[in-house]
This record gives structure tokens, sequence and C-alpha cells, in this order.
């Protein structure tokens, strides 16, 4: 049987490895991603429980170690994860969607294979580069996109590069009475040729209110008239206190 002290042992790797594939995910939920809390934290605890497995012996009457070899271990859930990440790419015409959030959920998993191994301070340290990378790289990579200008090969054999769809944020800002109303407004002010509807989320804030987020693609670049025109729309409402629209980025 497996010890108290190894026992309480393991038990610490995997409660690390949730709060940190937790803490991963919170960024890309907050950013309505496809792969958010759950998914990252269920990645993460998942390759710790593999390694746990390679690296502690589940037979005899002691734990001792090595029974298989961890590394090993470690090695096949790099290579599974990929399929997993695989399945949060998408490609929209010349756009493709998912590729940060798949390189997200493959670094969870590192995460969780440091914090199954026992390496608990690598894998916080891992992780807060992570979420840095997520986030305070972020002004950079637009500022770069800006100056140079953003160039897709892809679309070098595009007849008119304005073709190419864009994607929005839209938020409505309400109070908790009102937010089926509101939600409800929304879809209807954003039902029209040219725009389509690809999330939906509804965030609580101070004061009894609510966000209304919506993610909106464009399938012409460029082509904000209709989204103005919605926010003006939204905001006649005497329900709603405030709305706005920005870019966002296809890529993530």
């Amino acid at each position: 049987m497996i010890g108290i002290d190894v026992l309480l042992d393991l038990s610490v790797r995997i409660v690390v490895a949730i709060a940190l594939g937790a803490a991963i995910g919170l960024e890309r939920q907050w950013r309505l991603r496809t792969a958010g809390i759950r998914t990252n934290a269920l990645v993460s605890v998942g390759a710790a429980l593999f390694v746990i497995v390679g690296s502690v012996s589940l037979e005899g009457n002691e734990a001792t170690h090595v029974v298989a070899d961890p590394t090993r271990v470690a090695a096949q859930v790099v290579s599974g994860i990929g399929f997993l990440g695989a399945g949060v790419i998408l490609r929209d015409g010349f756009n493709i969607r998912g590729l940060t959030t798949a390189a997200t959920l493959w670094c969870a998993a590192a995460i969780g294979s440091l914090a199954g191994a026992g390496m608990e301070i690598f894998a916080l340290v891992g992780s807060a580069a992570i979420i840095a990378t997520n986030t305070l790289l972020r002004p950079v990579s637009r500022m770069v996109n800006r100056r140079f200008g953003h160039h897709d090969p892809a679309q070098d054999n595009s007849a008119d590069e304005d073709e190419a769809e864009s994607d929005y944020m839209l938020e409505v800002v309400t109070s908790e009475k009102s937010e089926q109303r509101v939600r409800a407004l929304v879809l209807q002010t954003i039902d029209q040729p040219g725009y389509m509807l690809h999330s939906l989320d509804i965030r609580p804030t101070k004061e009894s209110r609510v966000k209304v987020l919506a993610g909106i693609t464009s399938q012409t670049a460029g082509d904000t008239a209709g989204l103005q025109a919605a926010v003006q729309r939204i905001s006649l409402d005497p329900k709603v206190v405030s709305s706005r629209w920005w870019p966002a980025e296809s890529e993530d």
C-alpha cells in the first residue's frame, strides 16, 4: 500500500496541476476562446496523472519508485496533446483560428507534467510565463502588426484582400434583471447579412450589472458600419448602461 506521506505528496501534485491549469485557462476563457478554465485544468491534471503513473509503482507493499520510465510517459503526453490541440484550430477562408489556444493547451500539459513529477516551483514559474505571454505580449503583437502591416501569404492568390473575414467583440452592459432582454436584443441586432455570431458570454460585474459579450465575424474585412449601427441601436434601449465594440485577434 502507498504510505500516507507519499499519498499526501501525490495529492499535492494533483491539486497544484489543477490550480495552475485553471489559472492558464482563465485568460483563454476571459477572451471567449474555445478552451477555457476546465479544459486547461483537465489537460494539466491529466498530464500530471500520467507522469505519476510512470514514476510511482503500482505494485508491491511500498510506494517504491520506477516501474515505468517517467520520461517515456511524458513524451507520450507531448505527442498525445497534439490531437487535442488540433481540435481547436479552425480555418475560415483565409483566416486560421485557435493557434494560440492550441499552443496554450500544449503548455498546460507541460505544466501538468512538471507538477506530476514533483517540480511544483518550476510549474509555478512556467505558468506565470505562459500567462504573461498571453497577456503582456498581446499589445506588442498589435504594435508590430500596425507598424509593419499584417501580411498573410495565403491571401496572395485572392482577388481582393478586403474580402477576408475579420473578428470583432461587442460588449453591452445592463442590469441583472434586464439580462435576458438585452441578450435577445443583441442577437436580434447582429442578425444581419455579412455578420455571423460565433460566441456569446454573460459575465457579472459590480453593482448588480452584467456584461453581454458577443464574438462576431464580419465576412468583409474592415466593414464596421453594421457594428456601429448595431451599437447605436442597442444604446437606444433604456435598459442598456453602455455598449461598445473592438477588433479581436482571429489567430487566438
